[in-house]
């Protein structure tokens, strides 16, 4: 059964680009920061002492099946 909060396509987006950004994160100010705040409420962002979105293991999860089509083992 589904059991994972659903995320729309931009939000999806935005994870992409969160983990594209790697250790950098993503700054706030960008067109994606509502949904990198939604991220952020959902565990799959949080946001460091400097202000910038960083994705945590739940996103690198939810990035790695949803986005990249991996199945854990």
């Amino acid at each position: 059964m589904w059991n994972e909060p659903y995320l729309e396509s931009c939000c999806r987006s935005a994870l992409h680009r969160l983990c594209l950004a790697g250790g950098n994160g993503r700054p706030r100010d960008l067109r994606d920061e509502p949904c990198l705040a939604r991220l952020s409420r959902k565990g799959f962002a949080c946001v460091s002492g400097d202000g910038r979105y960083h994705v945590t293991q739940d996103g690198e999860r939810r990035h790695a099946t949803e986005i990249l089509g991996k199945r854990s083992a």
